[in-house]
């Protein structure tokens, strides 16, 4: 890093990558000095819009860029293990968005390839570094809740049917499980670690992908996961954790910042809220930023070994669909 400000450049124009460009304005470990596109256009009207001075019409040419100390990728799913792996090659920091990967062996070959190079890289699992769940993890870890017996979490969005549209597109790996399931799979992953059990149930759009998917999960523990994700409606959006000294529940959207209860057996509850600037994408960014001062190739709170574990359960629930 050339100073203690991080030069962001990102990959991809989506909707994602506004959501980040916009949220690190709120923070001040880092700033976004260059996109790049497959598209020179799209680059220019991406910088116009944010006041950035770099405008690259590949990809390649942004990972090369000299001023740019990480790379937020943004692509659509297939891209980031590519675009990541280009990225990585070019010593350059990568914060890649979720799914890490389409499958537990290109995640793999991601954290060979940092590793290998001595480079930092992690998954923006923008969920994990959100205060509230900073909170949450620190209860489990303290035992208030007692010995964690379930996890449950729902992410449901409706949306209309459009064979065009990226979630509905096997080639761009569309689906439920992919875009929301990952957020309820890797939550149960934060409180319970890696399954040794899994069932799962999936229906199918009419272009093939899973329109809603349903796992159950067990843990070395004795404890389980219930966890759903679908595209045909908005569901609740909630999360809890239950453990035999006391329940968190989580409101919805429980992957976003939002207030949660801690009620003990007894029936005593306790309310946090708390206000928040942005929609929460600044804490992971603000985590790369933390991990870049202190040397650290990887982040404690989303390790690297962990993410392939996340694939690997992914995997593991693709394949209980086809059984």
């Amino acid at each position: 890093m050339a100073s203690d400000v991080l030069r962001w450049g990102v990959v991809g124009t989506g909707g994602i990558a506004r959501a980040f460009v916009a949220d690190l304005a709120t923070t001040t470990s880092g700033r976004v000095v260059a996109i790049g596109s497959r598209s020179r256009d799209a680059a220019e009207e991406f910088a116009d819009a944010f006041d950035i001075p770099h405008r690259h019409g590949s990809y390649e040419s942004l990972v090369d860029d000299p001023d740019v100390d990480a790379v937020y990728v943004a692509t659509p799913h297939p891209m980031h293990h590519p675009n990541c792996l280009a990225a990585l090659r070019a010593g350059k920091a990568v914060l890649v968005e979720k799914p890490f990967t389409t499958d537990a062996a290109d995640a793999r070959e991601l954290v060979e390839t940092a590793r290998a190079h001595g480079v930092f890289l992690m998954e923006a699992m923008w969920t994990r570094f959100l205060p509230h769940i900073l909170q949450i993890r620190q209860l489990v870890d303290e035992g208030a809740l007692g010995h964690v017996v379930s996890v449950h979490a729902d992410h449901g969005q409706w949306f209309a049917y459009d064979p065009r549209h990226r979630l509905f597109a096997p080639a761009l790996a569309g689906g439920a499980l992919l875009d929301l399931g990952i957020y309820v799979v890797s939550f149960a992953s934060m409180v319970l670690g890696k399954p040794d059990r899994v069932l799962a149930l999936a229906d199918t759009a009419a272009t093939g992908v899973d329109s809603q998917t349903s796992i159950l999960l067990g843990y070395p523990s004795a404890a389980q996961a219930v966890l759903t994700c679908t595209l045909l409606a908005r569901s609740p959006n909630r999360a809890a954790i239950v453990g035999t000294e006391a329940r968190v529940e989580i409101d919805g959207v429980f992957y976003a910042p939002t207030a949660y209860s801690l009620i003990r057996r007894d029936g005593e509850t306790t309310r946090v809220e708390r206000p928040h600037l942005g929609r929460g994408l600044s804490h992971e960014a603000d985590e790369v930023a933390r991990c870049l001062q202190e040397g650290l190739l990887e982040s404690p709170s989303m390790p690297l070994d962990e993410t392939v574990a996340i694939m690997e359960t992914m995997d593991a629930v693709r394949a209980a669909c086809r059984a």
